[in-house]
């Protein structure tokens, strides 16, 4: 989980993290604001955050999936399971939440635009529990990595255009452009 999304948990400021942890307000300033990596802090850094959050150390260092990688997993899901089996074991483990708990709003937002348009596609009503995060919308847009190489390439946002008239409008909500989540191997 990311020390931001811990602060607002915790209901904690960076100043009186840095006052219970014994680390100097300006790296902690620093890696909350993504100056300096967690991953390349002392353990003993590590250490003090975590005794400070209540956390153990691993937590802090928890992998983030590739996003690409992710909805891949997303998909593939959904393919296994089928729309339905999808929909309840996601919304039995809470797993939009959980993401969205980490600060891990891409991953959160995919999923819950995922659940909004099965639901939508096998006519069941939307979750309620969620209703607050629909609202929500990433300050960039995200474009599926093949279609901004091709726009890169070409030097044309022609592709980023076309994408986004297909766009799934579950996804678009979140700011998040999908055209096809079916159509994996």
């Amino acid at each position: 989980m990311s020390i931001n999304a811990l602060l607002k948990q915790k209901n904690m400021t960076r100043y009186r993290l840095s006052q219970l942890s014994g680390i100097p307000k300006t790296t902690v300033l620093d890696i909350c604001n993504g100056k300096a990596q967690l991953e390349n802090c002392s353990s003993g850094t590590l250490f003090k955050l975590a005794k400070a959050l209540a956390v153990p150390m691993e937590s802090l260092l928890e992998p983030r999936p590739d996003f690409e990688a992710y909805k891949s997993h997303i998909c593939h899901k959904v393919k296994r399971l089928g729309d339905l089996d999808f929909i309840i074991e996601t919304l039995k483990a809470d797993e939009v939440r959980v993401l969205f708990n980490k600060g891990w709003y891409i991953e959160s937002f995919y999923l819950l635009s995922m659940v909004d348009y099965l639901s939508r596609e096998n006519g069941l009503p939307l979750v309620e529990n969620y209703n607050g995060l629909r609202s929500a919308r990433l300050k960039k847009t995200v474009y599926p990595a093949g279609v901004h190489l091709m726009s890169m390439a070409s030097g044309s946002d022609r592709y980023k255009e076309n994408c986004l008239k297909e766009a799934i409008p579950e996804f678009l909500r979140h700011n998040i452009v999908e055209a096809e989540v079916r159509s994996v191997c």
